[in-house]
């Protein structure tokens, strides 16, 4: 790209880091401090610092800004309009000495009035490197005066607006071939992008970097006034450029089942035979397709992607990255053994993990990983669960130490002389033998809990039987998770996004029919609810709710991840409400997102916010695209209800992507969990109990068995007349002979009905 390499040119020298993570907020607040905010009119006779004195009676005496800029009376000494909104992480930048803006028109407005460029920064509250480019650059009244002086800056919640994310980020890897937050961006009052990167020093010379942020700032400044027709011409080539990432090439038809050994093959050629995991650092959880591998090997047979999937189940559980006394898994390992996280954790993270570990105990039937997802949910209940049900976005790195600051990882990691006094010295001396703990410590002088030894062989040196050693773990690990719950705390970010509930809800009703778990259900049925009654406005699903409010119209993952979770709450419960909300909002997929020229879902509905691009996602990150699930939910929808319709649009989709899958398939994971259960339909599994008899013998077999993609559903002879009401599925479903009858189906096509667990296993293995 000519225009942007121009303004590489004359910021030649900079380096940026791609690594995203971490924390924070914190202290004192009454009307008396001054606001910083423009003073100008704002819907009526108000002003910005109206708003921000009548906000701040609002949040009372209790609220503590977060800044270092305080007056001898603990009062934030500057305040800006994100002071006005409710994400947590604006929130964190409200008192920063910059002049935020949220993003909208009143920004872009500005800029155009005074000339200037926009300066964007987006970030999540749990994110370390950003709290570190706030500290040293928008906590520095220096840089501050000179961005306010200069710039229009933005600041974006990326959890709150993923389409902002997606369409700025595309624009930094376009620039930088990397991506990563914090991300800054330089946008002309267009909203076209011209400049973008990453996390950036402070200043000249800081973190080894030869061009820091200041002269950034100045230099493209300069450029942006100088130079303007270089800038016009690096920002359409790089708007342009966007938009054909965005937008992925229509396909034209179906793509072919050879697709997706190509994905394992490439898996192959990258894995790390020793930790696990693509190999090198960092490390994700969603970097390699654990899910597909073991679906891969149950329709091949080949032991190198059963393989693959249980050492990477193994050694993750193992890490650092899982917190072995509190449960929950951290983002991800900056080291190639999962050993040291960035500290965060992810209800998202979380909620994929747990049907990770449950189909890699039902594929292997190592109950290790059964065990790893029940303390992941119970890291998830207790401490990620509103009052109400339903469930918290993230947890921070940092944390506060003794001495008052904060530093990441403090509030996991141990010292031998904090296990004695928490423990006990002979408990203190397990503790050091199974986590691997010395007096040297593995991070920054204190100790990340990992098992870098087989128990067994801890056992033996210790002189115990297994038995008693896992009982001796189950204590010390209670010991010290309340002994840690004595330490400040890290933030948490109690903002409830509907995606991500959709996602744990998820989580919890497959554990909860896996492990036959009534307390999963309920609990996923108190969060289905709440998304269903407080997320909901005048019909349409909102993305976040926080104070009290819903906010924000959702995007495609919001419907299609929330339509996935009703789906298995009613296949979990044969509760038609679950059903038919699940109808209604993909209706709304249908009407508002869907693409009826090319097929697909676009990630923003018709009446969105009009931006430079409009995503059609397709590409697996953290999270799963979109698109993967809503053409799996239509999937399941035609195999529920047995309407072609569903499958028609599944095909659609499927051909519009066909092209991208096949030039790029190692980056493909969900969207081939789809694409697998549409080349090779699973089973319809409907269990019918008599009046008065039960399915035991049938699902303690089933919730064991390793059935990828099928539906499995125990319903009473009474319920299953009510269902075939509904769909032809259901039709003729009885208990025969007064027995409990299974009934497996493919393509709405039943075998033989078989009164006796042995036989349905024989029906479902054969085909």
């Amino acid at each position: 790209m000519a225009g942007v390499g121009l303004i590489v040119l004359i910021l030649s020298g900079n380096a940026c880091s791609n690594e995203p993570a971490g924390n924070d907020m914190a202290t004192g607040w009454s009307e008396g401090h001054s606001a910083m905010a423009a003073a100008g009119k704002r819907g009526g006779n108000m002003t910005v610092e109206d708003e921000i004195r009548l906000m701040a009676r609002r949040r009372g005496d209790d609220y503590r800004p977060r800044t270092r800029h305080l007056d001898d009376q603990g009062r934030a000494i500057y305040t800006n309009r994100l002071f006005l909104e409710s994400s947590p992480y604006l929130l964190q930048h409200a008192h920063n000495p910059v002049d935020w803006y949220p993003w909208g028109d009143e920004a872009f407005d500005t800029a155009r009035r005074l000339d200037r460029p926009v300066l964007l920064s987006v970030g999540y509250s749990t994110c370390h490197w950003c709290h570190v480019m706030e500290e040293e650059s928008f906590e520095d009244e220096e840089i501050a005066r000179y961005i306010n002086d200069n710039y229009i800056a933005v600041k974006v919640d990326r959890e709150e607006r993923p389409d902002v994310d997606a369409i700025y980020m595309s624009a930094v890897q376009a620039i930088t071939g990397r991506g990563g937050w914090p991300m800054t961006v330089w946008l002309t009052p267009d909203r076209e992008p011209f400049y973008g990167g990453t996390y950036f020093p402070a200043r000249d010379g800081d973190r080894g970097s030869p061009v820091g942020f200041l002269t950034m700032l100045k230099k493209i400044r300069e450029s942006y006034h100088d130079k303007r027709d270089l800038v016009a011409q690096s920002a359409g080539e790089l708007a342009r450029t966007v938009r054909q990432r965005l937008t992925p090439p229509a396909g034209g038809r179906l793509p072919l089942d050879g697709v997706m050994d190509r994905a394992v093959s490439s898996s192959k050629t990258r894995f790390d035979a020793v930790h696990g995991g693509i190999a090198g650092a960092p490390k994700f959880p969603s970097s390699l397709p654990i899910r597909l591998l073991l679906r891969h090997h149950r329709r091949s047979s080949d032991p190198v992607s059963l393989n693959m999937a249980a050492l990477t189940l193994k050694k993750m559980a193992a890490g650092g990255m899982n917190d072995q006394a509190g449960g929950g898994f951290h983002r991800y390992s900056t080291d190639a053994g999962w050993l040291v996280p960035h500290f965060e954790k992810m209800l998202y993270d979380n909620a994929l993990l747990v049907p990770a570990y449950i189909e890699g105990w039902q594929a292997t039937g190592n109950s290790r990983f059964r065990q790893v997802a029940i303390k992941t949910l119970e890291y998830v209940s207790r401490e990620m669960t509103s009052p109400d049900g339903a469930f918290f976005s993230a947890t921070d790195a940092d944390s506060l130490t003794p001495s008052g600051h904060r530093e990441e990882g403090w509030f996991f990691t141990w010292t031998l002389e904090e296990f004695s006094d928490a423990l006990g010295a002979d408990d203190a001396r397990i503790a050091a033998a199974v986590y691997g703990a010395d007096a040297r410590g593995n991070f920054e002088g204190r100790n990340i809990l990992f098992l870098p030894r087989e128990l067994d062989q801890v056992a033996g040196e210790l002189g115990l039987s297994l038995v008693q050693l896992e009982s001796d773990i189950d204590r010390i690990n209670a010991a010290l998770y309340a002994r840690r719950q004595a330490r400040p705390a890290p933030l948490r970010d109690d903002k409830i996004l509907a995606a991500w509930n959709g996602l744990m809800i998820s989580a919890f009703v497959r554990a909860g029919f896996a492990l036959d778990n009534a307390a999963y259900l309920d609990r996923a049925s108190r969060a289905a609810d709440f998304v269903l009654t407080r997320m909901i406005v005048a019909g349409r699903l909102k993305r976040s709710f926080k104070d009290g409010a819903a906010a924000g119209n959702g995007f495609l993952d919001d419907h299609a991840f929330f339509i996935a979770a009703l789906l298995d709450l009613f296949e979990a419960t044969a509760d038609l409400r679950w059903l038919d909300r699940a109808l209604e909002l993909d209706r709304t997929l249908a009407d508002q997102f869907d693409d009826p020229e090319n097929g697909g879902f676009f990630m923003t509905a018709d009446d969105h916010e009009a931006l430079i691009a409009r995503e059609k996602p397709v590409f697996d990150g953290a999270l799963p695209s979109g698109n993967a699930v809503a053409l799996m939910n239509l999937l399941r929808l035609n195999a529920l209800t047995l309407e072609p319709s569903y499958l028609k649009r599944a095909e659609k989709g499927f051909s519009a992507f066909s092209a991208i899958i096949e030039a790029n398939p190692s980056a493909f994971g969900e969207m081939f969990l789809a694409l697998e259960d549409f080349l090779h339909p699973p089973h319809q599994v409907i269990v019918v109990t008599p009046a008065d008899g039960d399915a035991a013998s049938f699902t303690d077999r089933l919730r064991a068995s390793f059935l990828p993609g099928s539906l499995v559903m125990i319903v009473s002879e009474s319920r299953a007349g009510q269902l075939s009401r509904r769909s032809p599925l259901f039709r003729d479903k009885t208990a025969a002979g007064g027995k409990t009858t299974a009934y497996a189906c493919q393509n709405g096509a039943c075998q033989l009905p078989v009164t006796t667990a042995d036989g349905l296993m024989r029906q479902l293995t054969a085909s």
